[in-house]
């Protein structure tokens, strides 16, 4: 069988024709330059690397919790997904650092006259850039970031239609912006949420995701109604492990209760992906609920791991490095700093303490922006996420938000 497109003649003679009409538009073209680059310029609008944000409400989403919303200085916010983040530049007292944090507002509400983002932020504990977000940064504040990173997201050339999200404590961000851009009908997919909460009056964002359900079901309703078909719908589960009122689910997000709310029980697997964010106990012991339950690493996706601050709970971790402090020699170009750096933390923060700039995103080891050189010395490399080619864990390079001295050190970083 043969496939005629134009026709024999027209198909073989297309780029004869081709070829005049260029000489024929450059011939009729300006003779002034036109230095304009068009596709320069969408690239810049899809990514434009650095821009200002004013922080223009903070409200609280929970006792131990706050969102706050930014509206570009600009005017213009690049598209995202729902599931990906933005991340921070920041100097606070004396060190100068990054922070990336999940977008918990959908894609959707940074469209129109007022485009805005939003981030909620967690502080159960003291901790130095929640403190600040919390105690410093108020309405009116002008931050510095870029965005969007990460590959957290529903893709439906990949993920199955129905998505059971599996979240604990500000894990839930990334999941609110989904269920959000849902409820808006601008998201094809049936989201179960599985949320573990220590008590019910300390549920992150608990009227947002309350008010997604309601809103599907209103939606869904009228679509039906108008004899089409429904659309995308949210459903939460929550799980309190601490709440001995709480009436609902209680303990942990275990094996049996995600089987119980994806239709995977009795061995019976449905048609799903299972997306995770939450703290790396949690991620653990859910890893060992989808080993257990026979699902393939293409249908368990979760976000990026932030290395621990207790490096105990980094398996292989040299336990007799707990407390030292080395020289840490840091070149840049052709200047040299010499700092201290500790053993139990990452060579990032020994950077960021001495106020020495490094573009870190993920906090993971997985993205790559803080990958610098190895010169000399030993580091011990976490392997939680460690996202290194091949090729730089031979050559000596390695991401400074996972990697630890357990020597004194010369690193060449990226200037930035």
């Amino acid at each position: 069988m043969s496939i005629r497109v134009k026709g024999f003649l027209k198909d073989v003679g297309g780029a004869s024709r081709v070829t005049k009409m260029r000489r024929e538009m450059i011939q009729s073209a300006s003779a002034a330059p036109q230095p304009g680059d068009p596709i320069r310029a969408l690239a810049d609008a899809l990514h434009p690397g650095k821009q200002e944000f004013t922080v223009t409400k903070i409200t609280p989403a929970s006792p131990t919790s706050r969102t706050f919303r930014l509206e570009p200085v600009n005017g213009h916010i690049p598209p995202f997904q729902a599931g990906q983040y933005i991340n921070f530049y920041l100097t606070i007292g004396q060190s100068t650092l990054t922070r990336a944090y999940s977008l918990s507002s959908a894609p959707y509400e940074a469209l129109g006259d007022k485009p805005f983002v939003e981030i909620t932020i967690r502080r159960n504990v003291s901790y130095f850039v929640p403190d600040y977000f919390f105690d410093q940064v108020k309405e009116g504040d002008v931050l510095t970031a870029a965005m969007p990173f990460g590959q957290f997201y529903y893709e439906p050339l990949r993920d199955a239609k129905n998505v059971v999200a599996l979240a604990g404590g500000s894990g839930i961000t990334p999941f609110v912006s989904m269920a959000k851009e849902i409820a808006a009908g601008c998201l094809d997919c049936d989201l179960t949420i599985l949320y573990g909460s220590v008590k019910s009056d300390d549920i992150v964002c608990g009227e947002q995701l309350a008010a997604a359900e309601r809103a599907c079901i209103e939606r869904n309703a009228g679509l039906i109604a108008a004899g089409r078909k429904s659309g995308g719908q949210v459903r939460v589960i929550h799980i309190m492990s601490d709440d001995p009122d709480w009436t609902g689910e209680k303990g942990f997000v275990t094996r049996e209760l995600i089987e119980k709310y994806s239709g995977a029980a009795g061995g019976e697997k449905s048609d799903t992906t299972y997306m995770f964010c939450g703290p790396l106990a949690m991620f653990r012991a859910v890893s060992r609920s989808m080993e257990e339950m026979g699902i393939t690493p293409r249908r368990f996706r979760h976000d990026v791991m932030a290395q621990p601050g207790n490096v105990k709970q980094i398996p292989g971790f040299p336990e007799d490095q707990i407390g030292k402090t080395y020289q840490l020699t840091v070149v840049r170009g052709i200047q040299k700093d010499v700092i201290p750096a500790r053993a139990d933390e990452p060579v990032a923060v020994a950077l960021e303490r001495a106020a020495i700039a490094i573009d870190t995103h993920c906090r993971g080891g997985e993205c790559g922006f803080c990958r610098s050189q190895l010169l000399a010395g030993d580091i011990f490399v976490s392997p939680l996420g460690d996202g290194r080619r091949r090729e730089d864990k031979e050559m000596g390079w390695f991401h400074a938000c996972s990697a630890y001295p357990v020597s004194d050190l010369t690193v060449k970083i990226p200037i930035i």
